[in-house]
């Protein structure tokens, strides 16, 4: 599951445009940044800062209106649509707030998701989901379903569904927004020790100052531009903003 040496995620002079003259906003306005593969980075920013803009476009859901993306080298500018949705089925893992599990079915079935796309077969699967619940630790919770496990059990499950496939990149938004606090530290612990131990490579967006403390090193969006960055004791911290997920955000 390690990360090949070298950048995951480059911009360079990003700009992702919305309307035009009076109604023009530059959720991006020439971003460039870089992820460096075994990184653990968290993305952080007030609310319109342009964090989330910034996520979907390394999660290859959106697409800049002018400037290069470069996903482990390749220009992902250049890929079209189903090429770009390819790439985010096998080289992106996505860890979201809210969970997503299926409801009716088992944690090992649901981790198993993303190895039925890509026609992995049976013994293998299974094989390879019970390895990615061993990594959360809950092997011993393969055969419960959503409802009969914790939210943070619910969520170290959906974080072992976004491990399976071996992704190049984790992008967790806000993966400790529905926890409480005891929750909240031990989530972004597992996280921590995944980055350490196998060299995933995760980008983090979250509200919370505190949980920016874990990751190797924070980028601050402010007005579509990035205005600090570095190890988190050396970054000033806007402090707590809006912890709605991307799917609710806009332009945030």
């Amino acid at each position: 599951m390690s990360a090949a040496p070298g950048p995951v995620v480059e911009f360079a002079q990003v700009f992702k445009i919305y309307g035009a003259g009076d109604t023009e906003v530059r959720a991006l306005d020439g971003v460039d940044m870089r992820i460096d593969a075994g990184e653990f980075v968290a993305i952080m920013g007030s609310s319109g800062s342009g964090k989330s803009t910034a996520m979907n476009i390394i999660g290859c859901l959106d697409a800049p209106t002018r400037g290069e993306y470069r996903f482990r080298g390749v220009d992902v500018g250049a890929l079209d649509q189903d090429q770009r949705a390819l790439l985010r089925r096998h080289y992106v893992g996505f860890v979201f707030q809210g969970y997503n599990l299926l409801a009716r079915t088992t944690a090992l079935e649901n981790v198993e998701l993303p190895l039925v796309y890509r026609r992995v077969p049976t013994r293998e699967r299974h094989e390879q989901a019970m390895a990615a619940l061993v990594a959360v630790g809950l092997a011993d919770r393969a055969g419960h379903t959503p409802a009969e496990l914790s939210g943070g059990q619910q969520q170290r499950v959906a974080i072992a569904r976004a491990l399976v496939s071996s992704p190049s990149l984790l992008l967790a938004d806000e993966p400790t927004g529905n926890l409480d606090s005891a929750r909240k530290h031990e989530i972004v612990e597992l996280l921590v020790r995944l980055n350490r131990q196998l060299g995933i490579t995760i980008a983090m967006v979250t509200h919370e100052p505190d949980m920016g403390q874990y990751v190797s090193r924070v980028v601050m969006f402010k007005d579509g531009r990035i205005v600090d960055q570095g190890l988190p004791a050396d970054v000033s911290f806007a402090g707590p903003i809006s912890n709605r997920p991307l799917s609710q955000r806009g332009g945030a």
